[in-house]
């Protein structure tokens, strides 16, 4: 049966994204103080579990990338990822460095030498902050990304499930022992939604087996004790309580929406064609807190709170739009074009090995004989 094509996803990067927006604007950055000149108390209740839109963007990946990856194909999972990842940060940090400059002293500060590491997405790595607060997530989709591209390097990307098995239990033991090596290098804190993301795609791609309904309970299982662990952090960050059983009933809620896009109920929905809306979702999440934050800062209490808030997500929309279609997807594009091509060159400069030819009884003189032969 040809599978097809999940719109409803599209909707869900938006959702996601936009939660993650409402958290920054309208409680974040004003509830620890060293943000946003701008409370906005209608919202702040609610928008205060806008950060488990993060938690529901790793799901999306973990069903988007195993969906990659099923080709087996190295090369091509790197292309992707390469022209997912780079064109659109390249835009949007340079954007917020250029603003930040021109408007962010002495509040928000950046270096130029922070804004060449940031650019290669290598910044975590080697100890850099980021430009925007943001984009420590990216770190975490790409030590992902790695833990895939090294299945596909070895040729067992179907061993897929028993990798998640393995991945699960050792990040339950991390996070239970507080093995910090494990927890870092693993991911442990997010484990589970890639987990849960990468078998609801199993379950769409193949169905339902024991095995896969185990890896989705032990996956629910780490979620919710990761995120009430992560809600108890918070509380230390922010004047205000995390309900554990809000923040519980959203972790189900994503596994329930995830089991009817697996199990094809979502159909209805996917009929629409979100594709717009999604494509917003990655240049958004990048460019909205940092410069919307120095809005805030300049404008605020001149401008009316609503006012400001509500133009200015309506500002990001409209600039994430224009990002995607008229910078990221030429630059994809040409990336593209550019990573193929030299792969190519690389596939036909590999060298080749010519198996050596039997000599025959009364054929050309040994002289004339092929000879196994190499291009170096």
């Amino acid at each position: 049966m040809i599978k097809r094509r999940l719109n409803e996803l599209d909707l869900l990067r938006f959702l996601a994204a936009l939660a993650v927006v409402f958290f920054h604007y309208a409680f974040r950055g004003y509830a620890k103080g060293d943000m946003s000149e701008m409370p906005y108390p209608l919202l702040a209740e609610p928008a205060k579990y806008g950060y488990l839109g993060v938690e529901l963007f790793f799901m999306i990946s973990g069903f988007v990338i195993l969906m990659t990856a099923s080709g087996n194909n190295l090369r091509a999972f790197f292309i992707s990822r390469a022209i997912r990842l780079y064109p659109a940060f390249w835009v949007c940090c340079t954007l917020t460095f250029l603003i930040t400059l021109a408007i962010g002293q002495p509040r928000y500060t950046a270096t130029v030498y922070q804004y060449i590491i940031n650019m290669t997405l290598l910044g975590d790595f080697v100890g850099v902050e980021p430009i925007d607060g943001v984009y420590w997530s990216l770190f975490v989709e790409i030590k992902f990304y790695l833990m895939i591209s090294i299945l596909l390097a070895f040729k067992k990307i179907e061993k897929i499930e028993t990798f998640l098995v393995c991945w699960l239990l050792i990040s339950a033991s991390a996070e239970v022992f507080a093995f910090e090596k494990l927890r870092s290098t693993l991911i442990t804190d997010y484990a589970a939604y890639f987990i849960a993301g990468a078998t609801f795609y199993m379950i769409w791609a193949k169905g339902f087996t024991k095995r896969r309904v185990l890896l989705l309970a032990g996956a629910l299982a780490l979620a919710c004790f990761t995120a009430i662990v992560w809600a108890e952090l918070l509380e230390t960050k922010y004047p205000t309580d995390f309900d554990p059983l809000i923040v519980c009933s959203m972790i189900i809620l994503f596994f329930m929406t995830f089991l009817l896009v697996a199990t094809n109920k979502t159909a209805g929905m996917g009929a629409f064609n979100w594709t717009a809306l999604g494509a917003l979702t990655y240049p958004l999440y990048l460019i909205h807190q940092m410069i919307g934050f120095m809005i805030f800062n300049i404008a605020y209490p001149a401008v009316n709170p609503h006012v400001l808030l509500w133009g200015s997500i309506a500002l990001m929309i409209g600039a994430s739009h224009v990002i995607h279609t008229k910078i990221e997807t030429p630059i994809a594009r040409h990336i593209k074009k550019a990573l193929t091509f030299s792969f190519k060159r690389v596939e036909a400069n590999k060298p080749t090995y010519l198996q050596p030819v039997e000599r025959q009884v009364d054929a050309q003189p040994p002289s004339q004989h092929p000879k196994s032969s190499a291009k170096r």
